[in-house]
């Protein structure tokens, strides 16, 4: 049952959340990734917590997370935790307090529970594959805007350049937050209307975030329209688009413009 995971989950959450703070604007040793990204101390430490609480309550599970390298017995496992230690890594280096914990438990392609924690600002969202999506306990809704005018969308700036939509780039009120994750998350909790990744993105990313937002009656896809499906091999997905239904089906029709046809 996804309950327990999800109580599971919470906990190492918060558990871990503390762990971050601890490093949180004191000048946490920085290095360099070979994909040129960056990784702190920080984000060792809460990995390695969180490596122990989660597998330490479920060792028949597998482990698939973005500061381990990738061990391909989880693909046979029956249930797999998906684990971004801390997603927006940038945004805890630079002291701003929205950086994310991003934690799953996925089963069958499919993510079962789902918790993102932003220890800096105590905000927990959380869902199961049949529960409602919640913040600090409290149900969270999506947003019902229809269309694209006057829509607020999460997303960077090259992603509206012009080559990126045959069906014209669609006018509306572009934000950006560093996490993917929150940014799934403040989708769920209808504070924006969408979001939109084009490139390629880590599961670790949208595991969580990405059932929280749909659990929120938002519609979430890859950047195709497609089902997202989890632990896979390689652990990506083609982007990620959520919005509240409408909108989604807007944006995806500005993106395919022929595949609406």
């Amino acid at each position: 049952m996804p309950e327990p995971d999800l109580q599971l989950l919470t906990d190492a959450a918060r558990a871990a959340g503390e762990i971050a703070l601890r490093f949180w604007k004191r000048d946490p040793q920085v290095f360099i990734k070979a994909d040129q990204s960056p990784v702190t101390e920080a984000d060792l430490a809460v990995n390695a917590l969180l490596s122990d609480l989660l597998l330490g309550a479920r060792p028949d599970y597998g482990w698939l997370s973005e500061e381990d390298a990738d061990n391909p017995a989880r693909l046979d496992a029956e249930r797999v935790f998906i684990i971004d230690p801390i997603d927006g890594t940038r945004a805890f280096i630079n002291g701003e307090d929205t950086f994310a914990l991003s934690l799953a438990v996925a089963e069958g392609g499919r993510v079962l529970a789902g918790v993102v924690y932003l220890p800096a600002l105590d905000r927990l969202y959380s869902a199961t594959a049949q529960g409602p999506a919640l913040k600090n306990g409290a149900p969270i809704h999506a947003s019902d805007r229809a269309g694209i005018e006057g829509a607020t969308l999460l997303t960077s700036h090259p992603q509206l350049a012009p080559q990126h939509w045959p069906g014209g780039v669609p006018d509306l009120k572009r934000s950006f937050r560093t996490s993917l994750a929150y940014r799934l998350c403040l989708v769920a909790e209808g504070r924006h209307d969408g979001m939109l990744a084009l490139r390629d993105t880590w599961e670790w990313d949208i595991a969580a975030g990405g059932l929280i937002a749909a659990r929120a009656g938002a519609r979430v896809t890859d950047r195709h329209g497609g089902v997202l499906r989890f632990n896979a091999a390689p652990p990506q997905s083609p982007g990620v688009l959520a919005a509240a239904p409408g909108l989604h089906a807007a944006l995806l029709a500005r993106l395919q413009p022929l595949a609406q046809g």
